[in-house]
């Protein structure tokens, strides 16, 4: 939750639309698969930029035929383009969660734009962290995540967390993390802070499968490690 510049730049939150209203501020294309060429539209809110072309070119470059059948998490999903992108390169179901009221209405326009049939996605409002850990949510589990958030508010830790302790991600869940910083000293924080969670699990902590920067932008593809 970004701009469609060569070169991003830092995110901030997202600012409420008090006036609930869904202004578009511009258009992020999808790059690939049977919806390549449309564009997403996003609203005018501080903090919402979607992940580069050339950035996202590189993940999917990484999952490759990992996104054809997946149920996938778009966990801060802004403009929706990953999740949007990952449906248009034969995932089988994206779950959408977006904090911003008036931006998770811009995700059912652009889902119904692009004629989504129902049953391949699910768009929910509120904190990612939260909605996770909701009824509506338990019993599922994902093959893809995307984390995304505005970079100040490291949000991927707090969701990290409710993904491991709902016990939503395997040993197979690849997870794409985007921040402003390398995560690896974090990530391993995190994963002694969840020790005993993730030792009942068989787990034990992060693999980091791909990493690359661009701009200001580092991103890794990881994986939770078996014991």
């Amino acid at each position: 939750m970004k701009k469609t510049s060569a070169s991003p730049k830092p995110k901030s939150k997202l600012k409420t639309n008090h006036n609930n209203k869904n202004t578009a501020a511009g258009n992020v294309r999808i790059i690939g698969g049977q919806f390549k060429r449309r564009n997403i539209t996003f609203i005018d809110a501080d903090g919402l930029r979607p992940t580069p072309d050339r950035l996202r070119e590189t993940l999917f470059n990484w999952l490759l035929a990992d996104t054809h059948g997946a149920r996938v998490l778009d966990s801060c999903a802004g403009s929706g383009v990953l999740g949007f992108e990952a449906l248009s390169r034969g995932a089988a179901y994206c779950t959408f969660i977006e904090t911003n009221r008036a931006q998770s209405q811009m995700l059912t326009q652009s889902a119904q734009q692009l004629r989504l049939i129902a049953d391949s996605y699910q768009i929910m409002h509120g904190a990612a962290e939260q909605v996770l850990t909701q009824n509506h949510i338990i019993n599922t589990s994902f093959n893809i995540v995307f984390i995304d958030p505005p970079y100040a508010d490291n949000l991927w830790q707090p969701i990290l967390t409710a993904l491991i302790t709902q016990e939503l991600i395997t040993a197979g869940t690849l997870i794409y993390l985007e921040a402003d910083k390398d995560l690896t000293i974090q990530l391993d924080e995190l994963a002694l802070s969840l020790r005993t969670t993730l030792t009942a699990q068989g787990l034990t902590g992060f693999d980091c499968l791909k990493h690359t920067k661009v701009g200001q932008v580092v991103a890794g593809l990881y994986r939770l490690s078996s014991s």
